[in-house]
């Protein structure tokens, strides 16, 4: 797959130069979010995003995460990135810790750190002078007219961050070096061939929940040369039912490896034993795949994860 940066991204070249080049202004779920200077204090919501922020160095300007621990396993590569930033809350925060931390930005998501109507938004946290960068794959949420996943999701959202803390040449080298990265990966799946039906399996037992047309998992199954067979559920993550995900017969599967229970491990032997998704072609030849939380929301793994899914669809080709 490849993806070219919509014009929004190459405003942000031109908006931002270095921290100190005057105010900054970009998208925010479709509204102008406007930076006099870069932020000084910033708190970040899940493990996708802190890597988001790792990867162009801004631990100096963390104060926090939230999020993290509550739900997900971490990594020792992890870890270390983090080094002493505190854990303010296992998972969501509420308004009085990220008050209490004195913040002048909270990098989240609906979803990914806030509710709609809930105790934090960004509404909330501007009425106590806290700006609110919003992921961008979340914004379905509020505004359904936004277009279906691609790999902009990632791109456009470290591009934002690299313009926010005067760090555009070094977002612009990452998200060249991982469209170069997604090239090879394309030039190497076989050509011509019908692509393999994809399940994500993330948790439920009475109705799965799954990846939709809006969340960059499905932007993600179609670079490494599969289709999503939820892919046309509108909405980012959702439910489905196993009835339909059966018709479908998915020929793979990609398994959520949560921290807790029995994992990847747990969700397969459940499938082995549902009485529809047993006799599917992806059960029945037992092919799949366990990535981490963090591999399938947006954020810097996804590229490797990628690679792992048209690896282990396309054996031969690697």
């Amino acid at each position: 797959m490849k993806a070219c940066l919509p014009a929004l991204s190459l405003s942000l070249s031109l908006l931002a130069s270095a921290a100190t080049a005057g105010p900054v202004t970009v998208d925010n779920c479709g509204t102008p979010l406007t930076f006099e200077t870069a932020p000084e204090r910033m708190v970040v919501h899940d493990i996708n995003m802190a890597d988001m922020a790792f990867a162009l160095g801004l631990q100096d300007r963390m104060v926090g995460v939230t999020g993290i621990s509550g739900w997900y396993k971490t990594s020792p590569a992890f870890d270390e990135r983090r080094g002493d930033i505190p854990e303010l809350a296992p998972k969501y925060p509420t308004l009085e810790t990220l008050v209490a931390a004195s913040p002048d930005l909270f990098f989240a998501g609906w979803y990914y750190g806030m509710k709609p109507g809930g105790d934090v938004t960004p509404d909330t946290l501007a009425a106590q002078n806290v700006k609110t960068l919003v992921l961008t794959e979340s914004c379905i949420h509020l505004d359904k007219s936004r277009p279906a996943a691609s790999m902009d999701l990632l791109f456009d959202d470290v591009l934002r961050l690299g313009a926010v803390f005067g760090k555009t040449s070094e977002a612009e080298a990452l998200v060249a070096a991982w469209k170069d990265r997604l090239d090879a990966i394309e030039a190497a799946v076989p050509a011509g061939s019908e692509p393999p039906r994809v399940f994500l399996y993330d948790s439920g037992s009475d109705k799965p929940f799954t990846a939709g047309r809006y969340a960059i998992t499905t932007a993600m199954i179609e670079a490494a040369g599969g289709t999503n067979v939820t892919g046309d559920m509108e909405t980012s993550w959702g439910t489905t039912s196993w009835e339909a995900v059966a018709t479908a017969n998915p020929e793979f599967l990609i398994l959520l490896d949560y921290q807790g229970g029995d994992g990847a491990a747990g969700l397969m032997a459940f499938l082995k034993d549902h009485p529809v998704m047993r006799l599917t072609d992806a059960v029945k030849n037992e092919r799949y795949l366990p990535l981490r939380y963090e591999e399938l929301t947006p954020g810097p793994a996804n590229i490797e994860a990628i690679e792992k899914i048209a690896r282990a669809m396309n054996p031969d080709a690697f």
